[in-house]
């Protein structure tokens, strides 16, 4: 039997709704009702909601480890996809109570129990350019002396935790997706962008960053999953782009006028300090999605290589970007 952690998130809904094509019975774990929402409603997006049923729906939080125990009998695949996602340094100590020992605990389930396979979705957060290389692979490791936010670190320290079940004999897949395009979820992560373009949105920054369809994130998964493949990571990234160009694409789809005005370095740090002091006056935020972390993250220019998993799995392939966001655009409603 298969449990998915996260199943109330972007990519765990994703994933429920593909394998419950193919799987009668799956466990998911969820907090609070109101989460299951989200998954309910990407189920009827995707149009098809006569497999919903075969979620099996458990109440149980990873940093509850009496609550997650109860939840792994007669568990034998664990597809590990909660985490807390967040940059703003507040909530640091969250950010490591769930994504560092929330996934200690699963991985001390996991060998407890003697699970078949775990496969753990992190990040390309956890990544450092290497000196010499043009393009960021699975060849390129955490660098200790960076300047790292609570985000990275954490999903680094989850990493390692996954490593520690494939020394503990738990055969182990890590994905490490850019960052992350799908419909549903639309008030968190990438999606809360083409709610914004929408709305209307007049900047855009010079950064480059790698992007990847939710689809083959979870694709990818599910592959590595039932493959003979175990112990490796693996980037998950379809091309690199530049914000611009990205935001324009959504634009284009949406039928609104693109972001005009280019936000230099000077202007996204005072707009995240002003953030940062507004946020510390009236314990909220403008709206301008920016802290430290993000605002700096938006003008660097990185490129990554996910070709690797396509001479891993032969049978997988990316969706074009284009055919990614035309999708979600017309299921915003």
């Amino acid at each position: 039997m298969i449990l998915v952690t996260g199943g109330t998130g972007l990519v765990g809904a994703h994933l429920l709704y593909n394998l419950c094509k193919t799987n009668s019975q799956i466990v998911a774990i969820y907090r609070n009702k109101e989460t299951q929402n989200t998954t309910k409603e990407i189920f009827e997006l995707y149009g098809d909601t006569s497999n919903y049923q075969n979620i099996i729906w458990k109440k149980a939080d990873i940093v509850n480890i009496p609550e997650i125990e109860l939840v792994f009998n007669g568990i034998t695949h664990v597809y590990h996809a909660a985490a807390k996602v967040s940059f703003d340094s507040k909530d640091s100590e969250q950010l490591r109570k769930v994504n560092v020992e929330g996934t200690a605990n699963i991985v001390n389930l996991c060998i407890k129990n003697n699970i078949e396979k775990l496969c753990y979705v992190s990040s390309i957060a956890t990544l450092a350019k290497t000196p010499g290389v043009n393009f960021i692979d699975e060849d390129c490791e955490w660098n200790p002396e960076g300047d790292h936010s609570d985000y990275s670190l954490t999903k680094y320290g989850a990493e390692m935790e996954v490593w520690r079940a494939s020394q503990e004999g738990v055969p182990v897949v890590i994905v490490n997706p850019g960052v992350i395009f799908g419909f549903g979820a639309w008030n968190v992560n990438s999606s809360q962008l083409f709610k914004k373009i929408k709305k209307g949105l007049s900047f855009y920054t010079n950064g480059t960053v790698g992007v990847v369809a939710v689809q083959d994130v979870v694709n990818a998964m599910i592959l590595l999953m039932n493959s003979n493949i175990s112990n490796q990571r693996f980037v998950l990234v379809a091309q690199n782009s530049n914000y611009k160009a990205i935001f324009s694409l959504i634009a284009q789809h949406l039928n609104v006028t693109p972001p005009k005005f280019k936000a230099g370095k000077t202007v996204t740090e005072i707009a995240w300090r002003l953030n940062s002091l507004i946020a510390t006056l009236t314990f909220g935020t403008l709206d301008f999605g920016l802290n430290k972390y993000s605002a700096r993250a938006a003008h660097k220019k990185r490129y990554y290589n996910g070709n690797n998993i396509k001479k891993s799995i032969t049978n997988f392939s990316y969706t074009p970007f284009d055919m990614v966001i035309k999708e979600i655009c017309s299921k915003l409603s």
